[in-house]
């Protein structure tokens, strides 16, 4: 087989002249449609309409073009059946070996502030997809196009052989119908949105590659890092790497877990990450005081993770952050004394976040967990609190001083493996138990991290308390107050101990389990 005639149609128009002004030179016919024809007109690309090859004007404003027998048969015609090509040969139509299309930019459109939902839906291309679907069904005669990436290797296998091979046809129909499931799946996504039906009958998602990764979780794993369309800023997938080694699957994992906590805050914060659970988180008033507390609050388990930033990394922050082994920073930016400094590092990893929203500026987004045969969905924990929110249960109230270290606890145990204790006190973690089958299991490990510290701190709880042996543990270790759900039958064994140890008690009447 030889191609002979190729129907061109492309909204991206990358390369397209150069594409087809080498296929016309190797004798291929060029049939195009509206803009994509004046195009190659106009760069002197000998080219057909599509109305000369149907036999009808292009009518609705272009929403009827290339909907045609006459476009269609020539795409699905078993070359090898006789009966096929006699009634192709009795009915007058012509055989189409190349298809070149790339859809309506339905995702350019709806990534537009206030984009009109008459203007979304305007931007749904049908003839695109239909043309694309029969000729990469019949991909066994036809080549199929879907990216200009591949021009390349068509033209090569053309002026070679005349032909492409079937293998080609074979991988360029596979794209050819994961790109058109993943522009469906787009528009079921925005038509959701719009109607408000986030959890439908059925759940389509499309993603997109960034890049394959050397292994998984562990070196006999593969793995590779996809980002969602769309996808928001201050997100890994859209940070800019500046240095360092390509990140890994746990990097990218711990690097996320990271992220979700330090957009806990407002205030300069620094989360330092091991395994998905916070080791050290600080607040001050800059970021280099931030991250001294984050890396007081454990100067062990810091040694080899994740350091988080929500302001911009400056040379006095650089500079302690250099002198011990992380695998990765990242901020929303990095002042150039600060790279100049963290550079010297050669493999250590630096991500520019760009501007990182705060959680309570955050819209939630769908997490995706999978199953052993399928998965489950669920809205992101962007829930947050204000004072206003709690509820004092015990005689004591929490001062001041107390209040702002229960609710700077809160945020930070949000984000720690279940079941989950967090001690802070002066704006940092001092004690973090995660993890545990147990709740006071979890207290323990918390209490012997802080030792000293642990007297006159405070405790975060992710969930009640199902029984009043956390709250002893609590008073042994000299903790002067407690924030935790509520909601156990037994709340009145623990408001009873707190009151006899003199501890304030707060309820958010929110839990936080993190599996």
């Amino acid at each position: 087989m030889t191609i002979k005639r190729a129907l061109v149609s492309v909204s991206d128009k990358t390369g397209v002249v150069d594409f087809c002004r080498e296929l016309s030179q190797l004798g291929v016919e060029i049939i195009s449609t509206g803009g994509t024809k004046n195009l190659l007109a106009d760069a002197g690309v000998p080219v057909i309409g599509i109305s000369d090859v149907t036999g009808f004007p292009e009518i609705l404003d272009g929403r009827v073009k290339t909907l045609h027998p006459a476009v269609h048969s020539g795409l699905l015609a078993v070359r090898d059946s006789e009966e096929h090509q006699q009634q192709m040969k009795d009915l007058e139509l012509g055989y189409i070996d190349l298809v070149v299309v790339n859809l309506y930019p339905f995702q350019e459109t709806i990534s537009k502030p206030d984009v009109a939902y008459e203007d979304a839906i305007e931007n749904i291309d049908i003839g695109g997809p239909t043309m694309l679907r029969s000729a990469a069904k019949n991909h066994a005669f036809v080549t199929v196009v879907v990216d200009a990436a591949d021009y390349t290797t068509i033209l090569e296998e053309v002026r070679a052989e005349g032909d492409t091979t079937l293998d080609t046809r074979k991988q360029l129909a596979a794209k050819v119908f994961r790109h058109t499931a993943a522009y469906d799946s787009l528009i079921s996504d925005y038509l959701c949105e719009v109607l408000d039906n986030p959890m439908p009958e059925r759940y389509t998602v499309t993603y997109e590659k960034i890049q394959d990764l050397r292994y998984g979780e562990n070196p006999h794993q593969t793995a590779a890092f996809y980002r969602k369309p769309m996808a928001p800023a201050g997100t890994l997938t859209t940070a800019e790497q500046l240095h360092g080694k390509e990140l890994s699957y746990n990097n990218i994992n711990d690097a996320n877990a990271a992220l979700q906590i330090v957009k806990e805050f407002n205030e300069p914060a620094v989360v330092a990450v091991k395994h998905m659970n916070p080791c050290g988180v600080g607040v001050g008033s800059t970021i280099a005081e931030a991250y001294n507390k984050a890396y007081n609050a454990d100067p062990t388990s810091i040694f080899g993770g994740i350091v988080a930033a929500n302001h911009t990394i400056d040379a006095e922050t650089a500079q302690p952050l250099s002198e011990i082994f992380l695998e990765i920073i990242l901020a929303p930016d990095f002042t150039p004394e600060a790279l100049e400094i963290l550079t010297k590092k050669k493999n250590i990893r630096l991500l520019k976040m760009g501007e990182i929203a705060a959680s309570a500026d955050r819209k939630s987004q769908h997490i995706v967990t999978m199953v052993e045969g399928g998965m489950v969905v669920q809205d992101s924990d962007v829930h947050s609190i204000t004072e206003a929110d709690l509820k004092v249960v015990t005689d004591r109230a929490p001062s001041a001083e107390e209040m702002k270290q229960l609710l700077f606890g809160w945020k930070v145990v949000k984000h720690v493996k279940s079941n989950a204790i967090v001690l802070a006190a002066d704006d940092m973690t001092v004690g973090v138990g995660a993890g545990q089958m147990n709740r006071v299991g979890a207290a323990k490990i918390a209490i012997e991290q802080a030792a000293d510290k642990a007297k006159g701190a405070i405790l975060a709880s992710d969930a009640f308390f199902p029984m009043g042996d956390t709250v002893e543990a609590a008073a042994l270790a000299g903790i002067t107050a407690i924030i935790q759900p509520g909601g156990s039958v037994k709340d009145e064994e623990s408001i009873k101990a707190a009151n006899e140890h003199g501890i304030a008690m707060v309820f958010t009447g929110v839990r936080h389990f993190k599996h």
